[in-house]
């Protein structure tokens, strides 16, 4: 007869191998690594890259915001400097003409006063040139030559101040008739012909009131020349021989902005 003990063992057999099996293929499965699924892959690298364009955008966009707040800026300042040049042109016309009517009225005042003298000792000077009874010729000319120098004319201010000059050599009218042509010259930097033009006030009309302004345009335009040595020496000159004057507060104001001598 069989062992009584082997018949449970044969019975037993067939249900250990299933779990077994399982056992194994859990062990299996734990072993071996997800694989990353593909789609979600691509989702996040297309989430990562939409993200770093819009960190370049909201850069761009402010930096966008920048240029146009700097272009309004810009507009406003361009706005202010437009103003501010036709206030300047304005003050600078009204200037021009106040100090036009002024010049008219001192230098006819100054004819009428030389004409009354010379009609008192019999000399016979008046407001012409070599021909004494030619009066009021050269003030036409010199309100002529004036006028064009006030509308910017200035070719035609120095032409008609030159004429002036030639055709009445001894008016009354002649010491401005001069500084206004060195004017006239230095406004449209032709320096050279300025110099000769300020300097020939004092060396040719002495007793002109406009030898003082005469000289300190002499050393504005010396320094524009680069002359500094001459225009200091100049300047100083005005200080010297007029002092207390406007042109010799306008002399030493200038002074102080030439560099001192380097020897």
């Amino acid at each position: 007869m069989r062992p009584v003990s082997a018949l449970p063992q044969r019975r037993l057999l067939p249900r250990c191998v299933p779990l077994a099996l399982a056992a194994l293929l859990l062990v299996a499965c734990e072993s071996t690594p997800t694989q990353p699924d593909p789609t979600m892959v691509k989702l996040n690298d297309v989430d990562e890259r939409l993200g770093r364009i819009e960190h370049v955008n909201q850069g761009l966009l402010q930096l966008s915001e920048r240029i146009d707040a700097l272009e309004a800026q810009m507009r406003q300042m361009r706005g202010e400097m437009e103003e501010l040049q036709n206030t300047n042109d304005t003050l600078r016309k009204q200037q021009r003409d106040l100090y036009a009517d002024l010049d008219r009225r001192l230098t006819a005042l100054q004819a009428g006063a030389k004409a009354a003298s010379g009609s008192g000792d019999g000399s016979g000077v008046g407001g012409g040139g070599a021909a004494g009874g030619d009066t009021g010729g050269d003030q036409d000319a010199y309100t002529r030559a004036f006028d064009a120098l006030k509308s910017t004319d200035y070719a035609g201010a120095i032409t008609r101040f030159r004429d002036l000059l030639r055709t009445y050599p001894q008016s009354q009218l002649a010491g401005n008739a001069q500084y206004w042509l060195g004017e006239a010259y230095y406004v449209t930097h032709d320096y050279d012909n300025a110099v000769v033009a300020f300097r020939a006030v004092g060396e040719q009309y002495p007793q002109s009131p406009k030898v003082p302004d005469a000289l300190v345009k002499l050393g504005l335009t010396q320094i524009d020349q680069k002359k500094l040595v001459e225009a200091r020496a100049t300047l100083k000159q005005v200080v010297q021989r007029f002092p207390g004057t406007d042109a010799a507060k306008l002399a030493t104001t200038r002074l102080q902005t030439i560099p001192p001598d380097e020897h």
